[in-house]
């Protein structure tokens, strides 16, 4: 096979983001993303470390693009309009890309390569709940509420595990609004 001409890190990373999307993060191997770039695995060593630093620009992918995406959600919101929208686009990236977002990392902020995105993800978060009037600690701990409410939520859901026929809207916007609730009563 030969060397692909413009083949970028930027280019394998989308090849691979393709791969996880249509198989899994279980799927993703270096032969599976040569193949879809149209170079010999050796190659892509021109680009990445490995295949663990494949997923780990993968990883940052996804926390950018997410970053992106809530932004532009929150941007001129406030209070409550501003979370429920944040925590509704959070529900709606897992839904469309629930295998991309099975690839993201856990704890970017431990992560040198994730880190920086990390904190612009969690600032994010942090901004969005200012109005609040939370500070330090409580802070983090709302952000963490917001996070384990919709990353559970958007999580079992996206994997068909809630079985029973009422509607999962309104099970989210009850949570949403219980989140609503606590965050007025601790402002």
């Amino acid at each position: 096979m030969a060397v692909r001409a413009g083949l970028t890190t930027a280019k394998v990373v989308d090849a691979a983001l393709e791969l996880v999307d249509e198989q899994g993060v279980e799927a993703l191997t270096l032969a599976a993303v040569a193949a879809r770039t149209g170079v010999a695995t050796p190659s892509l060593y021109k680009h990445i470390g490995s295949l663990g630093d494949l997923r780990g620009l993968i990883g940052l992918r996804v926390m950018e693009d997410m970053t992106r995406r809530f932004t532009e959600t929150v941007v001129g919101r406030s209070g409550d309009e501003a979370v429920r929208a944040l925590m509704h686009a959070y529900r709606a990236y897992v839904q469309e890309h629930p295998k991309r977002y099975a690839a993201a990392p856990m704890d970017p902020l431990h992560d040198e390569l994730q880190r920086a995105a990390g904190l612009k993800f969690m600032e994010l978060i942090l901004a969005t709940l200012r109005s609040y009037g939370l500070e330090g600690s409580d802070a983090i701990h709302a952000a963490r509420r917001l996070r384990v409410i919709v990353h559970g939520f958007a999580s079992i859901e996206s994997s068909g595990g809630f079985g029973l026929p009422e509607g999962l809207d309104d099970t989210y916007d009850q949570l949403v609004r219980m989140y609503l609730d606590d965050l007025r009563g601790q402002s």
